[in-house]
């Protein structure tokens, strides 16, 4: 028998195997149909691979069009797929050879290590000098057993009902803004653009096999209108990514989606069983809303109260906690020694700030404490996953404020003021018994995160047509998207590095230099610290570039004084790009080679981050206590 004629029969069983048990609609023929054809491209790369000589660059180019022909069917059904079952998918498109998995539910377990496979590391391994056919062809074969989960009773059955459909139009309009056109998952940036446009049509081809099989739940006229529009944009820009236009994209044509799907999910309200929708607020009516995603219980141990005027009292004492050196060892230390709020919740006043015995420096750059609460992962290195726990460390470090919980809590208590309050709310926690080291942190944390719900000029051009943004800023934010590949790793819409669905915390090797002439490579070991292994190496958790213009010094170190020198190692291409030697380094080692105004643009529109902050005024006078030598105590400490 023929191989031809040997890949018709597996697929004719293949595909009487998927259609047993399942229903003859619209909507499951056009699932079936899709994955099929994506299966079938994949045998045929397969067959490439087998006889293709990958040392010519002929035979490589013959696999590349397999690939992008395989690539374009996978964006046929990446609807479903990057939805339904997000770990088999990044068996057929993950980005990454390894990745440490740091979802939300690190919180329960410890973070386990995936192989990557696929599609996106098939086409970047036919480029490596060191790469054999065998390993390239497995990278695309592994993908098989993915394809089989995507056939399972668990997955296809959920096509029966309504309930999954419009949670994944959701992170696919999420991944539009976010992903899609950044070069994120897609080595060739010459496909960018095309696979987006083909993606769109096939995706409008789903609208309308749902809309026939779920007539009373529909994706309404006004939604797919606007679709239509999106896609005629989308048609209209040019091919070449770097000059694709992410700004009207997002703002006048995604965003607007994205409210009507919002809208639909509440009037239809539609029950997931996803682990995608973990943290995502089915209230919300634009990407830029701050309230979009949940990482983070800014109440703590004050989970259960909801009354307005007592959670009012909690955040009034948690911002004189905020002040008071009396939770440090030496009651000399407060949260404001190294988190001002006239410095935007850090230190701006040296690479890092002073360690609690007053002369040494600590190893690592004070982070802003301003949208810390949409990080899963806390610390540089995602050491806590909670704001209590990393308040808790901080208070008891004995480089930083060298307390100890019980006296902590013995002197906080010495106080009426504190002591009236904590007896109160007390009463309203689990912990009716006793006062603990929680309910003072908590305080300090519901506190602070109020100054996480500001926004920026940058959102409200997005939120409102009647605030546009400055022609710099958005040159800037296209260039963020685009040819700079900020976006890559710094995700809207908090540009941090929490990417749709919003449930990881990404780490990146930069390649950061111990100082700033380059002289060797930073020897903190970052993430390595926390989960020992190869990838982690040198790993930081990407922080957020909202008020970057008031938060230098930058990088985990303090090594860089100003955001030019920050978009001067990234155009360069990291420490690798500056001769450092970084065997793992996840930042592209090739030049950006901006211009000198593309920069400029490019700073410009980080400013437009910059956030309308409403800073509260200091604390008049701190609580007096009943231990006499506390009362020399000054308000936002002595260093």
């Amino acid at each position: 028998m023929k191989k031809g004629s040997i890949i018709f029969v597996i697929l004719a069983i293949a595909i009487c195997s998927f259609n047993t048990g399942t229903k003859e609609t619209a909507y499951h023929k056009n699932y079936i149909d899709a994955l099929t054809r994506f299966e079938q491209q994949e045998l045929t790369l397969c067959g490439q691979l087998k006889t293709a000589d990958l040392s010519s660059a002929a035979g490589k180019d013959l696999v590349k069009l397999d690939i992008e022909q395989a690539r374009l069917k996978l964006k046929a059904i990446d609807f479903w797929l990057r939805y339904l079952e997000p770990v088999a998918y990044n068996k057929i498109n993950g980005p990454l050879p390894v990745e440490w998995e740091n979802e939300v539910f690190e919180k329960y377990e410890p973070p386990y290590r995936r192989e990557g496979a696929g599609l996106s590391l098939a086409e970047i391994y036919l480029d490596d000098k060191n790469a054999t056919k065998d390993s390239v062809l497995r990278l695309v074969q592994l993908s098989f057993g993915a394809i089989k989960t995507f056939k399972a009773d668990s997955i296809v059955g959920q096509l029966d009902s309504f309930d999954h459909f419009f949670y994944a139009n959701r992170l696919f309009l999420l991944n539009l803004a976010s992903i899609y056109t950044t070069g994120f998952e897609c080595p060739n940036k010459n496909n960018i653009i095309p696979e987006l446009r083909t993606m769109l049509a096939d995706v409008k081809t789903i609208y309308a096999a749902y809309n026939h099989d779920f007539a009373a739940k529909p994706i309404t006229k006004e939604y797919l209108d606007q679709y239509e529009k999106t896609i005629a944009f989308v048609n209209s820009q040019p091919v070449d990514f770097t000059e694709f236009d992410n700004y009207t994209f997002i703002k006048d044509y995604v965003n607007p989606l994205f409210a009507i799907n919002q809208k639909l999910i509440t009037e239809y309200k539609p029950f997931s069983i996803s682990y995608n929708d973990f943290t995502l607020n089915n209230s919300t009516r634009s990407i830029f809303d701050k309230l979009l995603y949940t990482p983070q219980n800014t109440k703590g141990i004050y989970s259960l109260i909801d009354d307005k005027k007592t959670l009012a009292e909690i955040k009034a004492m948690g911002k004189t906690l905020f002040y008071d050196p009396i939770l440090s060892g030496n009651n000399r230390r407060s949260c404001v020694s190294c988190h001002k709020p006239n410095e935007y919740l850090t230190d701006t006043t040296a690479a890092t700030s002073l360690q609690y015995n007053e002369k040494d420096r600590l190893p690592r750059n004070t982070p802003t404490l301003i949208n810390t609460v949409y990080n899963h992962l806390l610390m540089l290195d995602g050491k806590h996953i909670t704001l209590q726990a990393q308040g808790r460390d901080v208070m008891t470090n004995p480089k930083e404020m060298g307390g100890e919980k019980s006296e902590i809590v013995r002197k906080v208590m010495s106080c009426k003021e504190y002591r009236t309050a904590l007896n109160k709310f007390l009463k309203l926690t689990p912990e009716e018994h006793e006062v603990t080291i929680d309910h003072i942190v908590s305080a300090i944390t519901y506190y602070y995160s109020d100054y996480s719900s500001y926004y920026s000029p940058f959102d409200d051009a997005m939120n409102d047509n009647s605030k546009p943004l400055d022609h710099e800023s958005i040159k800037g934010f296209n260039l963020f998207m685009g040819k700079a590949q900020c976006g890559t790793c710094h995700y809207v819409p908090q540009f941090n590095g929490v990417k749709p669905p919003f449930i990881t915390s990404e780490f990146e090797v930069l390649g950061v230099p111990e100082d700033a002439a380059y002289s060797k490579l930073s020897t903190d070991k970052g993430r390595y610290g926390i989960n020992p292994a190869p990838e982690t190496m040198n790993a930081f958790r990407t922080g957020s570039i909202r008020n970057a213009e008031y938060t230098k010094p930058y990088m985990h170190n303090g090594v860089f004084k100003t955001l030019d020198e920050v978009v001067d190692f990234y155009d360069a291409g990291g420490g690798v790009g500056k001769k450092l030697d970084v065997n793992n380094q996840t930042l592209s080692s090739d030049s950006l080679k901006l211009s000198q105004n593309e920069k400029k643009e490019l700073i410009s529109f980080i400013h437009s981050l910059n956030e309308h902050i409403i800073f509260q005024k200091t604390p008049d006078k701190l609580p007096h206590s009943s231990i006499k030598e506390l009362n020399a105590r000054k308000i936002g400490g002595e260093y």
